[in-house]
C-alpha cells in the first residue's frame, strides 16, 4: 500500500463513537453485576419452582399426584378435582371470611396502638420513658413461641378461648412496629409541630393532622406486613380456636386434610388457596412492599 493510499484511508475513516458517559450513581454493567444477576436468577428460580410444582400438582388427579411421575402435567390431563373437593368440604368460605376480617382487625388495632406508642416515645417526656423503650426493644428478640403458653392461660382466665377476641388480641402487640414508627417520627421536623402548637393545635390534633399524613408511606408498609403476618399465622389460631365456624383459612383447610388423610393433590390445592390472597396483596401493593423492605428495616421480617 502506497503512502498516498494510507493517508487517504486514515483521512476518510470514521471516528469511533464516544462511549456514553455514566449517569451519576449509575454503575457499569461489568462482570460483578452480571454475576450478581445470575445469582439472583438462581435464587428466584429456587423460590418459584416449589410453588409452581404445587400449582401443577393441584391440577392433577389424586392418582397422578400419588404416582410419583415427575411430569408437570398428569397423565389424565389438568383437572380441578382437588379444588372442587377442598371447596365442597368444610366451611371454606366462612374460614376465608374469618381470616380476612380478623387480619384486617389485627392490622387496624396494631397500627393504632403502635403509632400512638411510637409518637409518645418520640415526642413526649415522661418518667421511665428510656427504660420502657429499652424493654420494648428487648422484647423484639423474644421468640413468639415462648409466649404461647402464658398467652393461652391468659385467654383462658379471661374466658376468651374460642372467641374472636381471643384470636385477635394477642396478635396486636408488635414491638418491632413501635420501634420502626418511632424512628420515622424522630425524623419529622419538630418545627412543624411547634408552628401548629403556636396556632393553638392540641397534641392529638398535631398527631392526627400533621404527623400521620407525613407518615403515610411507613404506615402503609407497616399495615401490609402486619396483614400478611396475621393471615399467615397458624399456630395461635390452631391452639385457641376449636369451633369450626371460627377457624381461619389455614387452620380450617388443615382440619379438612387431616380428616380425609394425606391426599397430595388436595394438599397442594390447599396451599395454593391459602397463598392466593397474599399473592393478590403483593401484586397490588408490590411498590409499597419493596419500598418498605428497602427503607423501613423489614428485611428480616
Amino acid at each position: 500500500m502506497s503512502t498516498a493510499t494510507l493517508t487517504e484511508t486514515l483521512t476518510t475513516a470514521k471516528p469511533a463513537r464516544p462511549r456514553r458517559p455514566h449517569l451519576p450513581g449509575e454503575k457499569p454493567f461489568g462482570a460483578l453485576r452480571i454475576s450478581a444477576l445470575v445469582v439472583l436468577i438462581v435464587l428466584a428460580v429456587g423460590w418459584l419452582l416449589p410453588f409452581l410444582w404445587a400449582v401443577a400438582t393441584a391440577f392433577k388427579t389424586e392418582t397422578d399426584a400419588a404416582s410419583g411421575d415427575p411430569s408437570w402435567i398428569g397423565a389424565s390431563g389438568p383437572t380441578i378435582e382437588a379444588f372442587t373437593a377442598i371447596l365442597s368440604q368444610g366451611n371454606v368460605y366462612t374460614w376465608a371470611f374469618n381470616s380476612l376480617w380478623t387480619s384486617i382487625a389485627v392490622t387496624l388495632i396494631t397500627l393504632t396502638i403502635s403509632a400512638l406508642a411510637a409518637y409518645a416515645f418520640s415526642r413526649l417526656d415522661f418518667t421511665g420513658r428510656k427504660w420502657l423503650f429499652v424493654a420494648i426493644i428487648a422484647s423484639i428478640v423474644v421468640p413468639p413461641q415462648v409466649l404461647i403458653i402464658p398467652l393461652f392461660y391468659e385467654m383462658l382466665a379471661f374466658n376468651m378461648i374460642d372467641t374472636y377476641w381471643g384470636l385477635i388480641l394477642p396478635q396486636v402487640v408488635a414491638p418491632a412496629m413501635v420501634f420502626i414508627l418511632k424512628r420515622f417520627f424522630d425524623a419529622i421536623p419538630i418545627e412543624l409541630e411547634d408552628a401548629a402548637r403556636v396556632d393553638g393545635a392540641s397534641r392529638f390534633r398535631i398527631f392526627w393532622s400533621i404527623v400521620l399524613p407525613l407518615s403515610r408511606p411507613i404506615l402503609a408498609s407497616v399495615a401490609i406486613f402486619v396483614f400478611i403476618g396475621a393471615w399467615n399465622n397458624f399456630l395461635w389460631p390452631f391452639l385457641v380456636i376449636n369451633d369450626t365456624t371460627l377457624m381461619t383459612l389455614p387452620v380450617g383447610l388443615q382440619t379438612v386434610i387431616s380428616a380425609y388423610g394425606v391426599q397430595y393433590a388436595q394438599v397442594m390445592a390447599q396451599a395454593v388457596l391459602a397463598a392466593l390472597p397474599l399473592i393478590i396483596v403483593f401484586i397490588i401493593f408490590q411498590k409499597q412492599i419493596v419500598k418498605g423492605v428497602a427503607t423501613s428495616g423489614f428485611g428480616g421480617q
